[in-house]
């Protein structure tokens, strides 16, 4: 048995959500630093581990009409520097406006901690790919 780590990659910080075992739920881990990126990685590669993770869904931020623009090329760089592990891209439009909605309606104040908005979109970005694989 084995987790899915799902990353919501951004110019500052990353976003961490982990599944459960059964591969349904999307639960918040973390949000890291994305400097330095040496760094990142091992943060990345530790909780990967400690979670028996064998997959890592990264959102793909694509354009409105689907093409790719600075921020998905810039995650798929990084996405790319992930090695022993299987990595998925997953389009993440609007990811970020639905889990500020979320959070609002979660009565969580995220104004002052913006990784908050980070870890909920990597919990809808894991969502929609557990959702397409059940």
């Amino acid at each position: 048995m084995y987790k899915v780590m799902a990353l919501d990659i951004g110019t500052k910080r990353i976003g961490i959500a982990l599944s459960d075992y059964l591969l349904m739920l999307s639960n918040g881990h973390s949000y890291i630093s994305r400097e330095p990126e040496t760094a990142a990685l091992e943060q990345i590669y530790k909780i990967a581990k400690e979670n028996n993770v064998q997959k890592i869904v990264v959102g793909l931020p694509l354009n409105m009409d689907g093409s790719k623009g600075f921020q998905a090329e810039n995650c798929e760089e990084f996405a790319s520097k992930i090695k022993g592990y299987e990595v998925i891209f997953e389009d993440e439009r609007l990811t970020s406006d639905t889990a500020e909605e979320n959070l609002r309606n979660k009565k969580i104040d995220f104004k002052k901690d913006k990784g908050l908005v980070d870890i909920e979109s990597a919990c809808i970005i894991l969502e929609q790919y557990l959702a397409r694989k059940n």
